[in-house]
């Protein structure tokens, strides 16, 4: 997971990023984690967005990000300065939405990943499998829970198909980067 320490209205947080799928997000702010679901069609980032926090819907809006000064951040009705600590933010940030990290994708290349492949984006345990072999999912449907550090994280499918294969079970453990299913 990337990793940035940032400032929020002058309060030091360090913020985890973990792609789930296209709109879905896992974000660790300090120890708790919280899986984000972007509720827009099209992914542009900049300016007004939705976001979708254990059901609860959030209107954020974002000027264009310069990681050398503070800027602001509007979500509903309050305002945050936000600024970055660290200069890793620089090279890795370049929007909001965080791209797959680097070590995912060596762990990935590693494991030889197979097309379709949906991977454990945290290290936790199986909590729930929502899906069986053979089944037609849609984009976005919950296949699996994953608990990670007390928090239940669901894993969507980030694409419709059919599942061909479930490479884990309620209670397996899971590092991140294990492949939890194949659908095609």
């Amino acid at each position: 997971m990337p990793t940035y320490e940032i400032l929020v209205d002058d309060k030091p947080r360090k913020i985890e990023l973990a792609k789930n799928s296209e709109k879905t997000f896992t974000i660790k702010i300090d120890e708790k984690s919280v899986t984000v679901e972007l509720q827009a069609d099209r992914l542009n980032l900049e300016k007004r967005f939705s976001l979708s926090i254990n059901g609860k819907n959030y209107q954020i809006e974002l000027p264009k990000i310069d990681r050398e000064k503070p800027f602001q951040v509007k979500v509903d009705e309050a305002t945050f300065k936000v600024e970055f600590k660290t200069p890793t933010a620089k090279a890795a940030l370049t929007s909001f939405a965080p791209a797959p990290s680097a070590p995912t994708r060596k762990v990935a290349a590693k494991n030889q990943v197979a097309e379709g492949a949906i991977t454990a984006p945290m290290t936790g345990k199986i909590v729930t499998v929502k899906v069986k072999k053979g089944d037609v999912v849609k984009a976005n449907q919950v296949l699996c829970v994953i608990e990670a550090m007390k928090m239940e994280n669901e894993i969507s499918a980030p694409k419709a198909g059919t599942v061909q294969k479930i490479s884990v079970s309620e209670g397996s453990s899971v590092s991140e980067g294990d492949v939890l299913l194949i659908i095609g």
